[in-house]
């Protein structure tokens, strides 16, 4: 072999070398990446289930008592198990006969959700959003009065957060970060405005008039709370006794998994 042909392949063999460092850098990068989790086969988008229900979900937004974007919600999409979604189903058409309509503020959490709720309750300098949604709770008291926990039904599929809207459903505004909050418990026309019925506090109200029973909440707030536990409690959903908003069908097609899969229709897609 000449001078000039051992040289020729000598930067050949440098080029090869070089291809193949350059392919195994790159290539583990996107390959090595753990796929996100899917929710299982019995969860579906209840949009799918039902058009006409409405949908506010609050963790997509920063209008919520941490005051930004929850971690796992990717899409404003409600999921639940489809027993749950069904259920819902039943009690959106009862209550559109009598010019009603649901709407979900959250459906299934995942478990990263919940952990941010515990790092935000941990951060005793953060209350940015007190002033709406815990005025009278010293931050310290979330985990100890029960507000806040490492758990949450939520992640089970099953448990779903909602109220009533009078039909047709006014329009309503996004909440701009930094406005003038009004306590949850004020009265419906000086807090924000969501289109609810008055149910006497807004959703995710730190405060014991949110309990669903609370001998305070009379005439036309008791009316709307009890027509909304009524219509849900006969297709088979409990109320949370210290949460007017909250419901969990039963039996839960999941009672002892919670679930870490995001919200956004990937997670549910073809359901």
């Amino acid at each position: 072999m000449t001078r000039l042909s051992r040289t020729r392949a000598a930067w050949r063999a440098v080029a090869v070398l070089a291809a193949a460092l350059l392919t195994v850098t790159v290539a583990p990068a996107g390959a090595g990446a753990d796929p996100e989790p899917k929710a299982p086969e019995e969860f579906v988008a209840l949009d799918r289930v039902d058009r006409t229900i409405l949908h506010e979900m609050r963790y997509t937004t920063p209008h919520n008592f941490v005051g930004e974007r929850i971690d796992g919600y990717r899409q404003p999409v409600c999921i639940l198990t489809k027993p749950a979604a069904l259920a819902l189903r039943k009690a959106q058409r009862s209550l559109l006969r009598q010019g009603y309509s649901l709407k979900v503020y959250d459906c299934y959490r995942p478990q990263r959700a919940v952990d941010h709720f515990v790092r935000w309750a941990e951060d005793l300098g953060d209350e940015r959003m007190k002033a709406e949604f815990y005025p009278k709770v010293d931050k310290s008291r979330l985990f100890e009065d029960g507000y806040i926990a490492a758990k949450s039904g939520h992640s089970r599929g099953s448990t779903v957060d909602l109220t009533i809207v009078k039909l047709p459903a006014q329009p309503t505004r996004p909440y701009v970060p930094g406005e003038k909050l009004v306590p949850c418990y004020a009265p419906q026309a000086e807090r924000f405005p969501d289109s609810s019925v008055d149910m006497g506090t807004g959703y995710d109200c730190f405060d014991t008039l949110s309990h669903t029973d609370d001998p305070r909440i009379v005439g036309e707030q008791r009316a709307n709370r009890d027509l909304l536990r009524w219509t849900l409690s006969d297709v088979g959903f409990v109320n949370l006794p210290e949460e007017w908003w909250h419901f969990t069908y039963k039996p839960e097609a999941f009672p002892d998994t919670y679930f870490d899969f995001p919200v956004s229709r990937r997670s549910v897609s073809g359901r």
